[in-house]
């Protein structure tokens, strides 16, 4: 079983940025499609990103393209969430997930995730 942790929230001003780091318990995430998930107060949990290592996919959700940057480090087992010109509707726990590469329809569907961790508060306010 894979364990992940969320980290590098925090409260930030408009136009602010953020980097969110996804910690896996394995020694890397080369073979998993990882996936960045936020819910604000009040709603449900959206899609942001997503990241499959292995084939160098990535993906967006309109409302972050362009802002937003999902990338791998160097220690294979993280996933960063650059999060750059900030807005106050960012505001929301945001999520990480992990599905094996192959066993998944949708990076954007959170049922098609095995593994979570922990959210990481991100606020937005001036």
């Amino acid at each position: 079983e894979v364990q992940l942790q969320a980290s590098g929230g925090g409260s930030v001003r408009p136009g602010g940025s953020l980097r969110l780091s996804c910690t896996a318990s394995v020694s890397t995430l080369d073979d998993y499609t990882v996936s960045w998930f936020r819910q604000a107060p009040g709603k449900e949990r959206v899609w942001v990103s997503c990241i499959s290592p292995a084939v160098g996919g990535i993906e967006y959700a309109e409302s972050v393209k362009g802002r937003f940057t999902v990338s791998t480090a160097d220690a294979k087992n993280t996933i960063y969430l650059q999060m750059n010109a900030l807005k106050p509707d960012d505001t929301a726990v945001y999520y990480c997930a992990a599905v094996p590469d192959g066993d998944y329809n949708s990076c954007a569907a959170e049922y098609d995730f095995d593994y979570w961790g922990r959210g990481t508060q991100v606020t937005v306010s001036s």
